[in-house]
């Protein structure tokens, strides 16, 4: 595939190049699935991070902080909420099975 491809959505750059070619906005754009009528998923993930500055800024925030976010209700906020709970579950995982060797 060209470098030079435009995706319509990060999903389908996620889908042909792989997860490791997207930014951290694109990922996040995936999450949050659609965007409003004004604003892109794109542009609502580049907010989110420009406002927390990183997904380590973004990972203990409430629910109410995530819904400041304009375009970002609800039911977009748990599901970026439910994301990091996941991480977080696999890393304490993986350092419980680290701690037993």
């Amino acid at each position: 595939m060209p470098d030079n491809v435009q995706w319509q959505h990060p999903g389908g750059k996620f889908r042909e190049v792989g997860s490791q070619a997207l930014s951290d906005g694109e990922l996040l754009a995936i999450l949050i699935s659609t965007g409003t009528r004004n604003r892109s998923a794109q542009k609502i993930a580049d907010d989110i991070l420009a406002r927390f500055g990183s997904f380590k800024g973004m990972a203990n925030q409430p629910l109410s902080k995530l819904m400041k976010i304009k375009g970002l209700g609800e039911v977009k906020a748990i599901r970026i909420a439910a994301a990091f709970e996941i991480a977080r579950r696999i890393v304490n995982e993986v350092l419980r099975e680290h701690e037993k060797t």
